[in-house]
């Protein structure tokens, strides 16, 4: 009870700086300001017309020039201070205090990344394999609350992470990727979706996403792509399917003489297709870098988890403070206009 009486006699209440903080709630009444010193002036006009000045032997003490004679506008100068108290009250400072949460279910990403040996050809730059890994980064880094896992393929199938909301160790393991990691030869899909889905199927979040990127037809591993995109479907597992690269022939090195060597690419569009059908998701085709991050700003479009933000605002009023003070400032304006200012002046 003291410290909140105390708070009262804080004189900082009047300080330019404190006003800067508040909120108004009737900033319109903040006008009335103007009118206290006209009303004011009314005040003393209209008491000069009731009282006509009349020329008298005053004391010595009250002549003019006498400091002390400045005492009789002490009691006008409490007045005016209790009309601003009230204005103040009567606007209503206060101060808000909003907190805004944010929070999101989330998505279930799972990455699966052909790294078999078609994916060093450079009609990429500077070839399939780190056109992709650096798309793949930039899509992680865009997204907010989701878990996503990676699953790397060539001859056989590797899950690289799990699923993570650790960004930046998922971004540190797909800067690493390498050829050397699987056996490159061949390209095992079904194998891909299989480990996929392993990954997926236990997760309770109500979207579960699979982007699957590969260059090449699926001619490794024993299980087909078809019926692994029917199990992942069976877990309500949408799957995005994209492919790498361009039909025909595609630079790959160069030879003794430094020039260009060129190679034969075969895609395997039909199957991909189909995956994307069955997973109830949508086939993209990719034939150079800007391309590719088109389709992954589009997935990110499509699979965006639904953010749901909460406000609350808390509003402390300080009108009290001032009406306090107006109702102090006023009692001592009636203690002092015909006390013992006046009697002291006129003895």
């Amino acid at each position: 009870m003291r410290k909140q009486v105390a708070e009262f006699f804080d004189w900082s209440w009047f300080l330019p700086e404190t006003f800067k903080t508040y909120e108004w709630d009737n900033p319109i009444l903040l006008n009335l300001l103007w009118m206290i010193p006209l009303l004011i002036l009314l005040r003393k006009g209209i008491k000069f017309l009731k009282n006509p000045v009349l020329e008298l032997s005053l004391p010595k003490r009250v002549a003019r020039g006498n400091p002390w004679t400045y005492l009789r506008l002490v009691p006008t100068g409490f007045f005016f201070l209790a009309l601003l108290g009230i204005v103040i009250a009567l606007a209503r400072p206060q101060r808000s205090n909003e907190r805004v949460e944010q929070f999101t279910e989330g998505i279930d990403i799972l990455l699966v990344l052909d790294i078999s040996e078609s994916m060093d050809l450079q009609d990429f730059r500077p070839n399939r394999l780190e056109a992709a890994k650096s798309t793949a980064v930039d899509f992680i880094n865009g997204r907010f609350g989701d878990r996503i896992g990676m699953v790397i393929f060539a001859g056989e199938a590797y899950s690289l992470a799990p699923l993570t909301n650790d960004y930046e160790l998922l971004t540190a393991l797909i800067a690493d990727i390498s050829f050397d990691m699987i056996e490159p030869k061949g390209t095992a899909i079904g194998s891909a979706i299989a480990a996929g889905t392993n990954r997926l199927k236990d997760s309770e979040t109500p979207s579960k996403v699979m982007i699957l990127l590969s260059d090449g037809e699926s001619n490794a591993g024993n299980v087909d792509p078809l019926f692994a995109a029917q199990l992942a479907s069976a877990f309500n597992i949408k799957i995005y399917t994209i492919a790498v690269g361009k039909d025909g022939m595609v630079p790959y090195g160069t030879d003794f003489f430094g020039r260009p060597q060129m190679v034969e690419s075969y895609l395997d569009e039909t199957t991909l297709r189909e995956i994307a059908r069955i997973g109830n998701g949508e086939f993209y085709r990719a034939a150079d870098g800007n391309t590719l991050q088109q389709i992954f700003d589009r997935i990110d479009v499509l699979e965006k988890a639904e953010i749901q933000e909460n406000r609350y605002k808390e509003t402390v009023d300080y009108y009290r403070v001032y009406l306090f003070w107006a109702m102090l400032f006023f009692l001592i304006w009636l203690a002092l206009k015909s006390t013992f200012i006046n009697n002291f002046l006129l003895d």
